[in-house]
């Protein structure tokens, strides 16, 4: 997927696989708004997202995966219903929350048992992710409470130079949030309707019926 974009951002792409794999902190852009990213594993880089996004250490940070494959590296006890939803809408617009590996730092989950994870339709994270060989860290690039931000000048507006590096993807389409479903427990549970509607995801399972959140 990586090859097939053009040759400046790939150039983007090497060098934040090489900012990340020193620790530090990225700015991408996704299949919806810009995204800040550190190697999930890297607890001080992850910690630096906390500091520029001025975002409450009680906040759960969500990570983005490259592959399928990742999802060990990050989550245990994943149910088959949650395999089905990750193999029918992965890549894509959906968010699952799963029980959290113990090798998974604890800043990321607020030291929470849970992890929120994705793996997003847009070749820029998904080659940042594999490249590192780790899930990242795929959070909003904007300051906490302020607008998220769709182009690197956005980006460049709200943290300056404060970042490691800002690869320049050209406009984000800003389009609708992804729904996140609660995977933990059976049923799955609805957290929040987004890109996905609740139909197309029972669609994918004869019988099942899917909780919603409070």
């Amino acid at each position: 997927m990586c090859d097939k974009l053009p040759s400046n951002i790939q150039q983007q792409i090497k060098q934040g696989i090489s900012v990340l794999k020193r620790g530090g902190v990225v700015a991408f852009p996704t299949d919806t708004v810009y995204g800040l990213g550190a190697c999930a594993g890297d607890e001080q880089a992850v910690e630096r997202v906390y500091e520029l996004k001025k975002r409450s250490r009680d906040m759960a940070l969500p990570l983005l995966l490259g592959n399928t494959a990742q999802i060990g590296m990050v989550a245990e006890n994943v149910s088959q219903i949650a395999w089905l939803l990750i193999r029918r809408f992965l890549p894509g617009a959906l968010t699952l929350v799963l029980s959290k590996s113990a090798a998974l730092p604890d800043i990321i989950t607020a030291g929470g048992g849970t992890v929120a994870v994705r793996i997003p339709a847009h070749p820029v994270p998904v080659a940042l992710s594999e490249g590192i060989g780790a899930p990242i860290v795929g959070t909003s690039a904007n300051l906490s409470g302020k607008p998220s931000a769709l182009t690197a000048d956005d980006v460049y507006s709200q943290f300056g130079d404060k970042i490691d590096l800002v690869i320049n993807g050209g406009r984000c389409s800003g389009g609708k949030e992804s729904t996140i479903v609660d995977a933990t427990g059976e049923p799955p549970v609805i957290l929040r309707e987004g890109a996905i509607a609740r139909e197309e995801l029972e669609q994918i399972y004869e019988g099942i019926a899917l909780g919603e959140g409070g």
